[in-house]
């Protein structure tokens, strides 16, 4: 009787074992439900008309590939070009091309599609076609085309009838634009296909309606604000990013005169961004004195971000006469709309004068630029690019030549950056093997849905 009773427990336990070794490995299908506040309106990678946020780089890079990618550590790695090389000028580079990849229409990707794709997202470049690959020539030198060619702009498309087609681990098979997106798996992927047989992206969502469709389990991924982030992981699996995107006042046309210096340097003194992170962000931040984070550079701390009011209101008294400035910022950005008026508050107590506007025309504007890219040459670059100031000059790739050019950038007192942001997504318990990336980039190949509610 009792090698019955234990040899029924055995059995047992063997059972519990396997169900639940079934539980937790990985299978195919499901659909991945995801809620963004971002409302993307094209999948126009090279498109110039819209924000580019973290979500809309997520979004297009599960669609397009580009020639080089970035691994978790910023380093290099081949993806639709399997190896490249530049001339002595850093003037002329050479990519081979990956062989044997197709478009999502079963299209071959040749080196003429690839071509054509890059010089319609860089005009100033002169791209040309191999036999096995593609060769770039630039005007100016530039030791880091690698890592720029490795941002989502760069993805490669092939244009069909006005629908952008990518080589990507995704096909778009339903796109209502800046409302909802169905991508659907690729078996034929070249990295091998993705573990969910499809993702639906609904767009322009505002928190609550997140947060209601993710408690009741009709969305597993969703958005949420840094300055929520914390609220938010009380009750859900809340994954927060470093800080991805930089706030900064933007001034409209270079300094004029010294006085017009001196108050400048009045205001970048009187912002406390302390308390913009703690009050504003509630902590969903990092104060900044500089344009890139301290994570991705190492030197951050060389640019003083403290508020010194008395030295603030001292510079504002050697100006006898110092004009009223007007600020602009995103009117339908909350976020922004906060920190702009406490600005408005910190300037007051310096004794300067700031008045808000919706204007197309003003003194000074509040921006947000996310970091493009894991690479701090490119993403420097791309930040003055989308700011439209000049092209930061880098005289080598040591961390030396990256700070002082970014130190460049803060002398000509255009800029006065104040907060780095983080990007937060709450995660359903079903969704497995979700790494949680410095840049707040999904990694969905690998990514499966386990049954049950969240």
């Amino acid at each position: 009787m009792k090698l019955t009773v234990l040899r029924s427990i055995a059995i047992a336990s063997v059972i519990l074992v396997a169900t639940a070794a079934a539980a937790t490995r990985p299978h195919y299908g499901g659909v991945l439900h995801i809620q963004i506040q971002n409302a993307i309106p094209s999948l126009d990678p090279a498109a110039d008309n819209q924000p580019d946020r973290a979500a809309r780089r997520n979004v297009l890079a599960l669609i397009l590939d580009t020639l080089v990618t970035l691994d978790e550590r910023g380093e290099l790695q081949p993806a639709l070009a399997i190896q490249w090389h530049a001339e002595p000028d850093h003037q002329h580079w050479q990519f081979i091309l990956r062989p044997g990849i197709t478009f999502s229409d079963g299209t071959p990707m040749t080196p003429e599609i690839v071509a054509s794709s890059l010089r319609r997202a860089n005009p100033g470049w002169k791209v040309s076609s191999l036999e096995t690959g593609i060769v770039i020539q630039l005007d100016v030198a530039s030791s880091d085309l690698p890592g720029e060619l490795s941002l989502p702009r760069n993805g490669v498309v092939k244009l069909d009838s006005g629908k952008f087609l990518g080589t990507g681990s995704f096909v778009a098979s339903e796109w209502d634009p800046g409302k909802k997106l169905l991508l659907t798996a690729r078996d034929d992927y070249w990295g091998g296909r993705p573990f969910v047989d499809s993702v639906e992206i609904e767009m322009g969502r505002n928190l609550r309606d997140e947060m209601i469709a993710y408690d009741l389990g009709h969305s597993q991924l969703i958005e949420i604000p840094a300055e929520q982030a914390y609220h938010a992981a009380e009750a859900r699996d809340v994954h927060v990013s470093e800080p991805v995107e930089l706030v900064a006042l933007l001034f409209a046309r270079e300094v004029g005169t010294p006085k017009e210096a001196k108050q400048r340097q009045a205001l970048a003194l009187s912002i406390d961004r302390n308390l913009l992170n703690r009050v504003v962000l509630q902590g969903g931040g990092e104060p900044a004195g500089g344009v890139l984070p301290g994570w991705l550079t190492g030197y951050s701390f060389l640019f003083p971000q403290a508020a010194d009011l008395s030295r603030a209101q001292q510079l504002r008294a050697e100006l006898p006469q110092a004009p009223q400035w007007t600020l602009d910022f995103d009117a339908n950005d909350t976020l922004m709309r906060l920190i702009a008026e406490r600005i408005l508050l910190n300037a007051s107590d310096a004794g300067l004068r700031l008045q808000l506007s919706n204007s197309n025309i003003s003194d000074v504007r509040l921006v947000r630029v996310p970091f493009p890219s894991l690479d701090p040459q490119a993403a420097l670059a791309q930040i003055a690019k989308s700011l439209q100031l000049p092209a930061p000059k880098f005289l080598g790739d040591t961390v030396g030549d990256l700070y002082h050019a970014e130190n460049a950038m803060l002398q000509s007192e255009r800029l006065i950056p104040l907060l780095h942001l983080r990007t937060a997504w709450a995660v359903s318990k079903t969704v497995r093997n979700w790494e949680n990336t410095r840049d707040a980039s999904w990694r969905l190949t690998n990514v499966w849905l386990a049954p049950g509610k969240p």
